[in-house]
């Protein structure tokens, strides 16, 4: 079977009117182009260009069998753009794990714009809170909300928001107890925590003031919906993040409390491994995702 790559080269030289013309234009030596022609008609057993010093012309045979080369590159390079956009084209199965809340309140709200988009991608999405390793259990993305930046593990790392927790409560709780004026009064509210040890609130404002206080806790609980729903219940002032929390005081359903303070950030990240993230179906999730 005749080497494309041969054929390249002569269809190059006969384009270019010589070896000499096709060895600058491809940077190459002009003996390897000769070279390579040569083997080409020894295979072939059949001479294809009559050379001399001066002149460089095609045999009859040559003139027909340039031809047919020339088809046969194109071809080639035709059937190669084909897989190449068809690599290209988002397909296939993305596979992404999230935690409750993250699934609940940052990506359910944008699957049918992504599948809208992409119409050949299949989404699955697993929504737990436990750890899991993204690699080893065969995820293509991770969804993660952390307070500190996350360790350097080898990973694609891509910003998804960076939210405020701020603080809310109720009307009917604001009613009840009225509004704190200053963090301090806190301590005499009733408070939702996400769990024993976060009993002790560590406020800041815009100016960079710190204030630790501790509400009386009436509720614990580690998942934002139920902080979420505890809120709206009036069971006490609950810390929040920001977009979860917005629906709700643009409802009317909460109320902000000290909205000239906030109990921190909290970063939420899409990860991937650099070999899975290069894939177009898995990048153009992400990159999907990631839009403002």
């Amino acid at each position: 079977m005749l080497n494309l790559n041969d054929l390249r080269l002569f269809v190059r030289a006969v384009d270019s009117g010589g070896f000499a013309a096709a060895a600058r234009a491809i940077g190459s030596p002009k003996s390897t182009i000769s070279k390579r022609v040569a083997e080409l008609e020894a295979e072939l057993g059949a001479r294809l260009i009559h050379r001399t010093s001066r002149s460089f012309t095609l045999t009859e045979l040559g003139r027909e069998f340039y031809e047919h080369a020339r088809a046969a590159i194109l071809e080639s390079e035709t059937a190669e753009d084909v897989v190449r956009r068809r690599m290209a084209e988002p397909s296939g199965s993305v596979k992404i794990t999230a935690s409750v809340p993250v699934a609940q309140f940052q990506i359910a709200n944008k699957l049918p714009g992504l599948i809208g988009a992409y119409p050949k991608v299949q989404v699955q999405l697993h929504v737990t809170d436990r750890f899991v390793d993204l690699i080893h259990e065969g995820f293509d993305l991770a969804v993660r909300s952390h307070f500190a930046p996350l360790p350097d593990s080898g990973l694609i790392q891509r910003r998804l928001s960076v939210e405020t927790i701020i603080l809310v409560a109720a009307p009917e709780y604001v009613r009840r107890c009225g509004l704190p004026r200053v963090p301090q009064e806190l301590a005499a509210h009733d408070a939702v925590n996400t769990g024993p040890a976060a009993g002790v609130w560590r406020l800041r404002n815009q100016a960079d003031e710190e204030v630790q206080v501790s509400p009386r806790p009436v509720l614990c609980a580690d998942e934002a919906g139920v902080l979420l729903h505890a809120a709206k219940a009036g069971l006490g002032i609950v810390c929040l993040p920001d977009a979860i929390a917005q629906p709700g005081l643009d409802s009317g359903e909460l109320v902000a409390v000290l909205p000239g303070w906030h109990a921190g950030v909290v970063t939420t990240s899409i990860l991937s491994s650099h070999r899975r993230g290069q894939l177009p179906a898995v990048r153009a999730v992400m990159d999907f995702l990631t839009q403002p």
